[in-house]
């Protein structure tokens, strides 16, 4: 998993950097092959944007925004909401499976 972290208007510290480094990888647990994943941290007004760019193989990327004051909330907040997003496509991968030809003519017999 290639991690990419950037930041505009914002001079990030090792410790915040290590913070989202940490929380990234959070996201292993859920055994889907992430290829990788972009943050962007950008300063806006009233707060910091935090936008969450997770590639996964042979799916659609999942992309999280998250608009607060604080750098770590907004980190947070957005881990939090990408996890939910990655545990949903867990699901959907590992659970939705067809019924099988095979499967249909036992039913009939």
């Amino acid at each position: 998993m290639i991690v990419q972290i950037r930041s505009k208007d914002i001079t990030l510290r090792d410790e915040k950097k290590t913070h989202i480094e940490q929380s990234i990888e959070k996201f292993k647990k859920f055994s889907l092959d992430i290829t990788r994943v972009n943050c962007m941290l950008s300063s806006e007004k009233g707060g910091v944007l935090v936008e969450f760019e997770i590639h996964v193989a042979r799916a659609v990327p999942i992309i999280i925004s998250e608009h607060h004051q604080d750098l770590e909330a907004a980190v947070d907040i957005a881990v939090e909401r990408a996890s939910k997003a990655l545990r949903r496509h867990h699901d959907k991968v590992t659970n939705h499976k067809g019924t099988s030809i095979k499967d249909l003519e036992s039913l009939d017999a």
